[in-house]
């Protein structure tokens, strides 16, 4: 999980060389929202300038997911997006967008919309409906790592 990294082990020089590639893509096409390649480039900026999690610019990477939601629609970037808001608003904030994805036929039997919805409720302090959501998601999951993860995080919430 991001939030997990440890930010000293990325590769400064290859971050330094993305940052200029993306302020040249910004400036050839004069505008930092020129398409969903620059914003998702834009959006990987913000994590790699921030040496620890909590300098992350969440409102930013909010702001960005809206811009990208609106060039590029997609059930998934919105997902996305509930992520960063929850990160910038309030876990409520989130999941008030999280819900909203419920009914997506896109989103049926991917296992990170039971997951984030489980780290949301989580943090809301909703704990027997973020054990369900984490066990939903570890049903789903793909692979054996990913699974025990869920299952690990479900078996927190008691």
């Amino acid at each position: 999980m991001l939030l997990d990294q440890d930010r000293s082990r990325w590769n400064r020089l290859l971050i330094t060389h993305g940052l200029a590639a993306l302020a040249t893509a910004q400036s050839l096409s004069g505008s930092e929202f020129s398409g969903p390649y620059v914003i998702q480039a834009a959006l990987a900026a913000c994590h790699a300038r921030a040496l620890v999690v909590a300098d992350t610019d969440w409102i930013r990477i909010a702001t960005l997911y809206g811009v990208l939601a609106s060039l590029a629609p997609s059930p998934v970037i919105e997902l996305n997006r509930a992520v960063a808001v929850s990160m910038a608003d309030g876990p409520a904030a989130g999941l008030a967008i999280a819900d909203t994805l419920a009914g997506e036929p896109a989103l049926r039997g991917y296992h990170l919309l039971p997951s984030v919805r489980g780290d949301l409720l989580e943090r809301l302090g909703r704990r027997d409906e973020a054990r369900a959501e984490f066990q939903r998601a570890a049903a789903m999951a793909a692979n054996t790592s990913e699974r025990a993860h869920l299952l690990a995080r479900a078996a927190a919430c008691g």
